[in-house]
């Protein structure tokens, strides 16, 4: 017999899946298509925690949940730090625990923020550019994302459609692609802003589009105008030429514009994401079928939550731990995934209530004073939402295990002990899935959303789409090394086979092998070399997740969105 479900892993794709008790299968019908991620492929390969453990020392669950009781009756001030690992909707029922106990919880993202920001000071609201209408388009621009690792139920929609990709690696999709333009780090910004100024000069502006739905346009093409072009060309790494065969490529198609998080890891992230926005608004792009600007959409939107609950909250990228007595990490390792990892670190070292609740040992795990192992996906009852789709789907529990407690069950302990009111699990699962509807293919749809983004026009003040209209390019193009901290194909930030070298290209003179320190303002990290010459020449690749690479990031936050900008920092390389 073969049970559905759905991979929980933060992600675009996550794929949905056929489990016959033994293996995982992708589900043919719907975006899976009938195959899984490199990750889903090796799921059950890795090691997971398989006992508690109390200051070291290996225990059983009920002395976990009485240690995790106790904890919190002697605590007047609890953090809790919930990360994505697991994307499903259930796990959010811990937040109702602990703010309805009065703890603090988290706000910002170390992830997609200034992206999600720029995108809402643009069109007022983060709508989702589905699978669906993306294979409606002709022309796909892959604007820093890297398909073949993020998203590669993408790659069968490419078939007879012509491909850009702007990437400062050469990825398997650049040396595919009609156009690659290798941008340096960061050139995103003005390099939209010249396509915006040659697309006005050409003519081939929508005027219909613009004059209904963007009458700020003019004003836009005038900011365009202060950009030097010769010398801003120079400075990104870029050409006319690639400008004119970009134009040339797009010119009276249906393009869709897709973008990777890497273009806003900085402070003024939610600029460069509007300038791209702007571009995609001066052609039209916006409200037809097959065209748009895909990013990381909305998962929540149409979706109430019933374990929102008022609470106090901090900022995830900076956060002072140090600050509270007891910290309750769930589904996150920060001591590998936010920035500055040795002011992390410290922080981390003045709790003295550390409690660490996941599938996984990792480098938080090991510093924490208690390990409460979770259920996976296959041994509990979930549902999720997409930020790549408009579906949502069902994760029954199909597998029995004695390892681990489930977030529900240790949300349900904990508010019996305290006093705290918590309906029935399946009542919650019951009341998210009310909110969907079965489409054609019996796979549930959230209500209420249009099939072509911003059909219904813009949600801004004056209906209309808000272009950028200021620019404060202040980053250090040219000295030192640009570091690039992309997702790994072999890992998920942290979880899965982590990566262990820094990439540079041949042309700098090292050795495969050889060992370096790379430093930034922030800190070192020192790695074996590997070799690789897609990379431009003046940049530096560490993989997310690789064991230090966040000790050289910066804890600052982006300008708006309260997101992390892990490429901020710029670095050097010396031999070891």
């Amino acid at each position: 017999m073969n049970d559905l479900s759905a991979c929980p892993l933060d992600c675009y794709d996550a794929c949905s899946i056929v489990y016959d008790g033994v293996k995982l299968r992708g589900l043919k019908k719907g975006f899976t298509q009938g195959f899984l991620c490199p990750h889903l492929n090796h799921y059950e390969e890795f090691a997971r925690i398989e006992k508690p453990t109390y200051k070291g020392e290996d225990i059983t669950m009920d002395e976990a949940l009485s240690h995790l009781k106790n904890i919190i009756k002697k605590s007047d001030n609890i953090l809790h730090y919930r990360g994505h690992g697991n994307f499903g909707l259930m796990q959010e029922v811990t937040d109702y625990f602990f703010a309805s106990r009065g703890a603090t919880l988290t706000d910002g993202t170390l992830c997609d923020g200034a992206g999600e920001a720029g995108i809402i000071a643009g069109r007022g609201h983060n709508d989702i550019m589905s699978p669906q209408q993306i294979a409606k388009s002709e022309v796909i621009v892959f604007w820093g994302r890297n398909p073949h690792t993020t998203s590669s139920h993408l790659l069968p929609l490419l078939k007879e459609k012509q491909v850009i990709v702007i990437d400062p690696v050469k990825t398997k999709i650049a040396s595919q692609a009609d156009l690659h333009v290798q941008l340096k780090p960061h050139g995103d910004l003005q390099f939209a802003m010249l396509l915006s100024r040659f697309l006005c000069i050409e003519g081939s502006v929508d005027s219909e589009f613009v004059g209904r739905c963007a009458a700020e346009h003019e004003d836009f093409y005038e900011l365009t105008q202060t950009i030097r072009i010769k010398a801003v060309l120079e400075e990104i790494g870029a050409t006319l030429g690639d400008i004119g065969r970009f134009l040339e490529i797009i010119n009276g198609k249906k393009v869709a514009i897709i973008c990777g998080i890497g273009i806003q890891k900085y402070l003024d992230g939610a600029d460069v994401m509007r300038a791209i926005d702007s571009f995609a608004a001066l052609l039209g792009l916006f409200g037809k079928e097959g065209c748009g600007v895909s990013y990381l959409g909305a998962s929540r939107a149409g979706i109430d939550s019933p374990f929102t609950v008022k609470a106090k909250k901090v900022s995830k990228v900076d956060t002072k731990f140090g600050d509270f007595d007891t910290v309750f990490i769930q589904g996150t390792n920060p001591l590998n995934q936010m920035p500055d990892t040795a002011r992390v670190k410290a922080e981390l070292e003045k709790v003295e209530n550390l409690i660490y609740f996941g599938l996984y040992e990792n480098q938080t795990s090991k510093m924490a004073d208690l390990v409460i192992p979770a259920k996976t996906f296959l041994e509990k009852n979930d549902i999720r939402s997409y930020y790549g789709t408009h579906y949502m789907s069902l994760m029954p529990k199909l597998k029995e295990s004695t390892i681990g407690i489930s977030e529900y069950e240790l949300a349900r302990i904990l508010c019996d002990e305290f006093g705290i009111e918590l309906k029935k699990e399946d009542e919650y699962i019951d009341h998210f899935k009310s909110l969907s509807h079965e489409d054609e293919d019996g796979l549930l749809k959230i209500k209420g959303r249009s099939e072509i983004s911003y059909e219904d026009g813009f949600s801004t003040d004056d209906g209309e789409f808000a272009f950028l209209d200021t620019v404060d390019v202040d980053f250090n193009m040219r000295d030192d090394f640009f570091l690039i901290t992309c997702k790994s194909p072999s890992s998920l930030n942290s979880q899965f086979k982590i990566d262990d070298k820094v990439y540079v290209n041949s042309s700098l003179g090292y050795i495969e092998g050889q060992m370096l320190e790379v430093v930034s303002k922030t800190g070192s990290v020192t790695l074996h070399v590997g070799l690789d010459n897609r990379l431009r020449a003046d940049c530096v690749l560490i993989y997310s997740g690789t064991n230090g690479v966040n000790n050289l990031t910066t804890c600052k936050r982006s300008y708006e969105g309260n997101s992390a900008v892990f490429q901020e920092n710029k670095v050097k390389l010396t031999v070891i």
